[in-house]
């Protein structure tokens, strides 16, 4: 067998011999390493989007075991491995051309051992500061950053008449992490995993919970093990990604050896911590950081700032991908789609962070007017339900239902699926306002709450089946050579509602109006509706879709 048969057959690291539209190659040796690619990408995908999440779950049962950190920041740690995560999508759409497919998925699977291991560490001393948890969310985002990196590899590898089935399962299943992790998480702390290594437990203050029902307070908890938990995954997967991997070098023609590529790999991502690090400092208020600045300003801050230091650091191949990146910015479509990618995938991880904190603070207090009438917001409610139990349904339904959108998209147009989620989210957001409002009115807010899932559920899956929606509109608004960078970047930006949903909910519920962040999220919605209308569907439209 010659040098190319043995790489084509997954003898070597490199597969410089790659034609996946020859049908003779296919079946004989190209589809067996693809798919071997794929199965191996979906759980490192999986596992990245659950330490990139795992924050909305942690602040829960820190608020539950007293850790003595305001509800404000304890939303500010969701928020900033939200941010961080989505700032790292930038840089990790560039990764697999420069490093390679196996040597980036490896390396960024790898990297999410030390987040994992840090937040395990620091959860056992509820005595450290503020700023080291943050600064354990934002080391998070990582997690989130893979997603990018992740999906541009599993493309290069499938015909282009199997690409759409390839990147939906590496996508649909890797959202699953979510669900996992709001599953695993609230179950591991129940138990001690590890033994004597893995820390003492401490004593639940509050009622917590599992999937299963409540857990009363006084309970012993292994808080530490939602970060822990992920090293006995980690581990297995990263030596998989390593040696069951492939680089194609038809994709990546300047890897320049492993060594090499890690180096590139871990320049691309100290690049987005610093300019992420300084607009969070510039952001946050004290004692973390300098709080002059607002969200509004320090996330286009954040995001203009990582594309100049890419730009300005750029070096061999790197400056040609830039350039091409770039260059979709002149295309109006760029900014529509990327708002309308907002509405749904924005939704999706930026309601999958802050629900669990909110279902907590909403309808684990009972709401009662004090002697002056003035709501107090501080009485336990004794028939609370527990976030941990119900918060995993909703992201669970948003992973099972994107495919459908796919789906529908190929039989009735992409555009068309956008603007009738676009039109639930504004009906469900709204009434979602409405049931918070009634139940931060009420000392028995737990008779709300069943409506309050129901709804949240809804737009949940309008926010699922827009996720596939709005892909398959890119690819149709799109030629080739634009499609991929603009998925990436709208990937990218979406991703910032994981930073988004939690600010603006955690201010409103510390302001006493909870519902107002719900009816700005209706409004929002409702101004894309007709955004979409305007360029896909009226009958002037330049582009059509159909």
């Amino acid at each position: 067998m010659n040098t190319s048969s043995k790489q084509a057959a997954g003898h070597a690291i490199n597969i410089s011999d790659w034609r996946p539209e020859d049908e003779k190659f296919w079946e004989s040796t190209g589809k067996r390493i693809a798919y071997r690619n794929l199965w191996i990408s979906v759980p490192a995908l999986l596992c990245g989007f659950a330490i990139w999440g795992m924050w909305g779950i942690i602040t829960v049962q820190m608020l539950n075991l007293g850790f003595p950190f305001s509800q404000a920041e304890l939303f500010s740690l969701t928020a900033i491995s939200g941010l961080a995560g989505a700032t790292m999508r930038i840089p990790a759409s560039f990764l697999i051309r420069l490093s390679g497919g196996r040597n980036t998925i490896f390396l960024t699977t790898a990297m999410l051992l030390a987040p994992a291991m840090g937040t395990g560490i620091a959860l056992q001393h509820p005595e450290w500061p503020l700023w080291v948890f943050q600064l354990m969310a934002m080391w998070s985002g990582v997690g989130g950053g893979n997603f990018a990196s992740s999906m541009s590899n599993i493309g290069t590898f499938f015909p282009k008449r199997l690409q759409g089935t390839a990147l939906g399962l590496n996508a649909g299943l890797g959202n699953f992490g979510v669900t996992t992790m709001q599953i695993v998480i609230p179950l591991v702390m129940t138990m001690s995993l590890f033994g004597g290594l893995g820390g003492e437990p401490t004593t639940l203050v509050k009622d917590s919970g599992w999937i299963f029902g409540k857990i009363a307070a006084g309970t012993p908890t292994w808080i530490q093990n939602a970060g822990f938990a992920w090293l006995l995954s980690l581990v297995p997967l990263s030596v998989l990604c390593f040696f069951g991997m492939n680089n194609l070098t038809t994709v990546s023609p300047n890897i320049g050896g492993t060594i090499p590529a890690f180096f590139k790999i871990i320049w691309l991502y100290t690049l987005s911590f610093v300019p992420a690090g300084i607009g969070l400092y510039l952001y946050l208020p004290a004692p973390t950081g300098l709080g002059v600045l607002n969200m509004w300003l320090a996330m286009p801050l954040i995001i203009v700032s990582t594309l100049m230091v890419m730009k300005l650091t750029a070096f061999g191949t790197m400056k040609d991908n830039i350039a091409a990146q770039f260059s979709i910015f002149k295309n109006k479509h760029t900014w529509s789609m990327t708002v309308l990618y907002i509405v749904t995938f924005g939704s999706f991880i930026g309601f999958s962070m802050a629900l669990p904190l909110s279902i907590t603070v909403i309808f684990g207090i009972s709401h009662v007017p004090d002697a002056s009438g003035v709501l107090v917001h501080t009485l336990k409610n004794p028939n609370a339900p527990s976030a941990l139990t119900y918060a995993w349904i909703g992201p669970f339904v948003g992973a099972l239902v994107r495919p459908v959108g796919g789906w529908l998209s190929d039989k009735t147009g992409g555009s068309i699926v956008t603007q009738v989620i676009s039109a639930v989210m504004v009906l469900a957001s709204a009434s979602v306002g409405y049931v918070m409002w009634l139940a931060y009115q009420s000392a028995t807010p737990e008779q709300y709450f069943l409506v309050f899932m129901l709804l949240f559920v809804l737009l949940f899956t309008a926010s699922g089946i827009g996720n596939g929606s709005t892909f398959r509109s890119i690819a149709v608004i799109f030629d080739r050579q634009q499609a991929g960078p603009v998925l990436g970047w709208t990937s990218a930006i979406a991703a910032y509602g994981a930073f988004i949903a939690p600010v603006v909910i955690g201010q409103q519920i510390k302001a006493g109006t909870p519902e107002v962040a719900m009816y700005g999220f209706a409004v929002f919605y409702a101004l894309c509706l007709l955004l979409n209308w305007w360029f896909y569907l009226r009958s002037g439209a330049e582009i059509r879709n159909p």
